[in-house]
């Protein structure tokens, strides 16, 4: 059941307008945190283009999010501007996602996971081994954030604001890509390949722009969290973050735009929240998981779609019985 433009749009205006309202009455730690979730908000938007529009299983997300993270902080620690690193940066994860892609041509389903976890991994060892450029396991540090028009973005709220305006930014040239004909060619791709090159689309030119777009949004997102944390290293692109990338993909409703903004707060947010119990608090987080992948296996966002199968059920059954 399609959702209507209007309703859509307003929903992201009162979405958006709570965001814009909320870190004025947080502290820093909480603005920080607020900022970090938007980040992975923004890759998991990348990932549900791949993986909810086009079908294609990918478990290689982070290693997009670093190489872009890291050509930026290396173009910045040679004195390159910011602004000049980051389009050069999203166009190298962009050109690589494309490269990527072709495994997807030959390869399917769980084979094309596995190939994708693979080359995560590989990426990862070149951070770690490759030291006189990517600082090894010390990585990268005293990441600069950037000014724009002479305005610094130094500031958790500043530079908060700035990643919300490029998250939101994205968030609506998504929308309209995914109803635009290349979203719709990427839906038949996810659908049925052969019915989809039946009608004419070109299975291997969209197959490779979906994890090529796919990949550049979360260069994106790479080029936003180097600045933030002002640190980088290995690690932090591994495959744990790309399975936990896909984890808030699958669990706030894959396909659906909404869906990386709640799958952003359980795989982000959660974990946050449950510190209160300290050393249990990742037992409490995996049982949530658990629960919700054995109840909602389509996501959180499914949740509407069977309570009203549900009710069609019954009242099917009860006009059966008259």
């Amino acid at each position: 059941m399609k959702t209507k433009l209007p309703f859509m749009m307003s929903l992201f205006a009162i979405a958006s307008f709570v965001m814009l309202v909320l870190p004025l009455f947080l502290k820093n730690y909480g603005v920080y945190l607020m900022s970090y979730w938007l980040i992975f908000v923004l890759a998991t938007i990348g990932l549900n283009l791949i993986l909810g529009y086009a079908g294609l299983k990918s478990l290689g997300h982070a290693a997009f999010m670093g190489i872009a993270a890291y050509i930026v902080a290396m173009l910045m620690k040679e004195g390159i501007n910011f602004w000049v690193a980051a389009p050069v940066a999203v166009l190298a994860s962009f050109a690589v996602g494309w490269i990527i892609g072709y495994p997807a041509l030959r390869v399917q389903m769980h084979y094309l996971a596995f190939a994708t976890i693979g080359f995560n991994e590989v990426v990862t060892l070149i951070f770690r081994n490759e030291e006189k450029f990517t600082g090894g396991t010390f990585g990268i540090n005293n990441i600069a954030r950037p000014s724009i028009f002479g305005y610094s973005l130094a500031g958790n709220l500043e530079f908060y604001y700035f990643i919300l305006f490029v998250v939101v930014t994205i968030a609506l040239l998504t929308y309209f890509l995914v109803r635009s004909p290349w979203g719709k060619a990427f839906t038949a791709l996810r659908d049925n390949q052969i019915r989809a090159e039946s009608v004419g689309v070109n299975i291997q030119r969209y197959t490779l722009l979906a994890f090529a777009t796919g990949s550049a949004i979360a260069g994106v997102a790479g080029c936003l969290l180097a600045p933030l944390v002002q640190y980088i290293e290995p690690t932090q692109f591994n495959s744990q973050t790309s399975i936990l990338l896909y984890l808030m993909v699958v669990l706030g409703g894959s396909g659906y735009f909404w869906g990386p903004i709640l799958g952003g707060i359980i795989g982000v947010l959660f974990p946050e929240w449950l510190r209160f119990a300290e050393g249990w608090y990742m037992l409490f987080f995996g049982l949530i998981v658990i629960l919700l992948m054995v109840k909602l296996p389509n996501g959180l966002l499914s949740l509407p779609e069977i309570i009203n199968q549900r009710k069609a059920a019954k009242e099917k059954a009860a006009a059966q019985a008259r």
